[in-house]
């Protein structure tokens, strides 16, 4: 090749020579930058085959000098191809990457406690022959506390304790308004379940929060009796948190059920050894329940001579606590995502 700083004429370039040297150069070269400073030596701007190409006189030596530089450049591309290809290989290589192996499983949610809660209650009711409800939230003071027989010096009519929108609206304290619901929409017999969010003014403490979600029961019928509600809550209770777990009943007072009862659940954190959870008295209550009061039929219109019926309120954040052996009720509000990927 021609070393002078003047272009290069016609008759100084031998395309043969000039074609095999840069062939050999281009196909020795082990990188892309050296492939590139080839490329620019070769084919550039101020390259001799350029060069050439500007000064052609004749249109033989034309055709001989631009054979010369598409096999060049062709040789060019294949080359580079060559070298990506060879980069492509050694990369995967080295990452120990199978690309026939199929891709990593894409994350899926996870259902909340609260609502693996919610389902078994719904099964557990559905296998009985109940039909599941779910009613409004915000309530009238008639249907949260009148229809249900709250006495008028009742403590819950306070706004210490409930939430008041209105003279006479309130956010639900339970969702016992349901059965009052239901009862004046339906004959019985009658056998249904309420789930849904209640609203309480309550102090946070590892079993209570001002929000929490209840599930209500009412069954009406002809000669219902206690006995009927016990086995019934037995069954759930099972249901929820195995057979070996304790219940236990305890007489107690609710303005719209007598007699009135409490179940308790034998404390799973601590074994019924005593911790925070239970008051370190080894049981936690879960609800209240009794037989429904005469006068919340008489005040749906039914006649309490004829029929009888028991009712019962559970939370569900308690019984998913006592099920996954949860110390705190708040981690269950809580947007942490390692709450939820643990059950």
């Amino acid at each position: 090749m021609s070393t002078n700083d003047e272009p290069a004429t016609v008759a100084a370039v031998d395309a043969a020579a000039l074609q095999d040297e840069a062939l050999a150069a281009v196909a020795a070269a082990s990188t892309p930058a050296e492939l590139t400073e080839l490329h620019t030596r070769y084919l550039g701007r101020r390259s001799e085959l350029k060069q050439a190409l500007r000064n052609v006189r004749d249109r033989e030596t034309g055709m001989t000098l631009n054979a010369v530089r598409e096999r060049l450049e062709q040789a060019f591309a294949q080359r580079e191809a060559e070298l990506e290809r060879a980069a492509l290989d050694r990369a995967l290589a080295s990452d120990g990457l199978d690309v026939t192996l199929p891709g990593d499983e894409l994350a899926v949610g996870q259902l909340h406690p609260t609502t693996q809660i919610r389902r078994l209650v719904e099964d557990a009711f559905l296998g009985l022959g109940y039909e599941i409800r779910d009613d409004r939230e915000v309530e009238t003071v008639e249907y949260n506390f009148d229809k249900l027989a709250f006495p008028s010096t009742h403590s819950s009519r306070s706004p210490r304790d409930t939430f008041f929108i209105g003279d006479d609206v309130v956010l639900r304290t339970e969702t016992s308004p349901s059965q009052i619901h239901h009862l004046e929409s339906r004959e019985p017999p009658v056998y249904m379940v309420s789930i849904g969010r209640v609203y309480r003014r309550d102090a946070i403490t590892p079993t209570r929060f001002p929000i929490f979600h209840q599930f209500e029961g009412l069954a009406v019928d002809g000669g219902i009796t206690l006995a009927d509600l016990k086995g019934t809550l037995l069954h759930v209770m099972r249901v929820l948190f195995g057979d070996d777990r304790r219940v236990r009943f305890r007489t107690h007072f609710f303005p719209f059920t007598e007699p009135s009862i409490e179940p308790d659940v034998s404390c799973g954190v601590c074994g019924g050894a005593g911790c925070r959870m239970c008051k370190f008295s080894g049981w936690v209550e879960l609800g209240g329940a009794g037989m429904v009061d005469p006068r919340v039929f008489e005040n749906v219109g039914l006649d309490p001579e004829e029929w009888s019926g028991f009712a019962f309120g559970c939370g569900l954040e308690r019984s998913a606590q006592l099920r996954f052996g949860i110390e705190e009720i708040r981690p269950l509000f809580s947007p942490d995502l390692r709450v939820l990927r643990q059950f």
